[in-house]
């Protein structure tokens, strides 16, 4: 179909086309101005949220920043949001809906009734490259409307905190039960503490495994001593096997070995002047054996000493090394029971710190939104909107129309030009023959007369 065509459908069939168009923009008309009036009020807040906590000071993930704002928007339009709103205004109470819900017969209860019907109404919008988020509900009554678009805002306001601190306090209730287990399990760690160092007598176990460490020590170079004294003493048979150190250095037997020496040499002076039989002989003699008998009396006493008191020195490094090995495993039990004790008291402390943040988290009533505009009652109806209705129908007509004359043009296909018949018997046109009076009656637009005129 080429323009032409096109023109000549539209002067046959331009009732049609026009009885389209003015239906259409009849029937807009008349369903705009039969419509109720809707109303809509805004209102707008702000959300102050900037990553930071203003209690704890914490940073919020980049991930949870940027489905901040759209957590927000479900927020505004939940259920608890809006049975907020319900309660607040006693919507629930109000007599004429308490009727309208008696007579819907609806299953679920009248606060949530309500509720789901509020959010139908209501709509929330984002502002683009800002927090700021436009709240608007729609209604009959622009008083009314105005009322709930604020109540909305202040109910978001209110749910926002509650959302906050809710989780806070539950920590709280939750750490504060925990508490009281960890105080009793920091106290029975002390009690065992104090029940270890009464039982075992230490105040410092350091301090006295010092001391009984230097102790010892001290048993251990007395043995020493002691075992260097003893050796060489004589047999327990009596006989002197060279004299330990403390026969060398006791004074009186050193004194008799010198008597002994002197007797001996005596007894062989004598024994060259007078021989063995001399009386002086005999003297000698007898003073030598008494000499040696004492010597070997004192030095038996002497090494016999010594080994007693090495094998007192012997017991008692035994019994002091016995009591340093006790005190070293007091001290590793005692660690334990410390290091038990410390730890009961790192985990009380930081219960203690979380739950002191937390009770201040949970009482905080700060908020992360401020209203900016609060919503006033309209003074022009948001919808149907006139003008905007006349101008869609007057396009959506003028669409309509000239379909309707085309679809009538091809259920009822007519020749009306020389090209129409030769496109229809497929053979040359060898003359036209005009059988329209020279004269026309009625109006006629200039692309009409042009297409009679291009038929001529």
């Amino acid at each position: 179909m080429n323009p032409l065509q096109f023109i000549r459908i539209l002067q046959a069939r331009y009732k049609i086309v026009l009885f389209v168009f003015f239906v259409t923009v009849l029937t807009t008309l008349t369903v705009s101005l039969w419509l109720p009036k809707s109303y809509k009020a805004t209102t707008t807040v702000l959300l102050t949220n900037k990553g930071i906590d203003p209690v704890t000071g914490h940073t919020l993930p980049t991930q949870l920043m940027h489905s901040f704002m759209a957590t927000q928007l479900d927020v505004i339009s939940s259920t608890r949001t809006a049975l907020m709103v319900v309660d607040r205004l006693k919507l629930d109470q109000n007599p004429s809906i308490r009727q309208r819900f008696v007579e819907n017969g609806e299953d679920s209860s009248i606060r949530h009734w309500l509720a789901a019907r509020l959010v139908r109404n209501l709509s929330v919008e984002p502002s683009r490259d800002s927090n700021v988020i436009t709240i608007g509900f729609r209604g009959a009554d622009p008083a009314f409307v105005a009322v709930i678009a604020n109540a909305f805002a202040n109910a978001y306001q209110e749910v926002s905190i509650r959302l906050t601190v809710e989780p806070s306090q539950q920590a709280s209730t939750y750490l504060s039960n925990q508490l009281n287990v960890l105080r009793n399990e920091l106290e029975e760690a002390q009690r065992k503490v104090s029940r270890f160092q009464q039982e075992e007598g230490i105040v410092d176990v350091d301090a006295r495994l010092d001391v009984e460490t230097r102790r010892l020590n001290e048993l251990s170079s007395k043995l020493i001593l002691a075992q260097n004294e003893i050796m060489g003493s004589f047999d327990e048979s009596g006989g002197q096997a060279g004299g330990g150190l403390s026969v060398v250095n006791n004074t009186l037997i050193n004194g008799l070995k010198v008597n002994l020496v002197q007797a001996e040499a005596r007894l062989a002076d004598t024994e060259q002047r007078f021989g063995k039989n001399h009386p002086e002989y005999e003297g000698a003699k007898a003073q030598v054996t008494k000499i040696r008998t004492e010597l070997a009396k004192h030095t038996s006493i002497t090494s016999r000493n010594a080994i007693t008191r090495e094998a007192e020195i012997s017991d008692a490094l035994e019994a002091q090394k016995t009591r340093v090995l006790a005190l070293q495993q007091a001290r590793d039990e005692l660690k334990l029971l410390l290091r038990e004790a410390e730890g009961a008291q790192h985990a009380y402390n930081s219960a203690q710190q979380y739950l002191n943040r937390t009770s201040l988290e949970g009482r905080s009533n700060l908020s992360g939104v401020s209203i900016l505009d609060v919503a006033n009652p309209p003074e022009t109806h948001d919808s149907p909107r006139l003008f905007f209705n006349m101008f869609l129908s007057v396009f959506l007509g003028i669409m309509l129309g000239l379909g309707s004359g085309v679809l009538m043009e091809m259920l009822d296909r007519r020749v009306r030009s020389t090209e129409d018949l030769v496109e229809l018997i497929q053979v040359p046109v060898l003359g036209i023959v005009d059988l329209r009076g020279q004269k026309t009656t009625g109006f006629k637009l200039p692309f009409f007369r042009y297409s009679h005129s291009a038929t001529d």
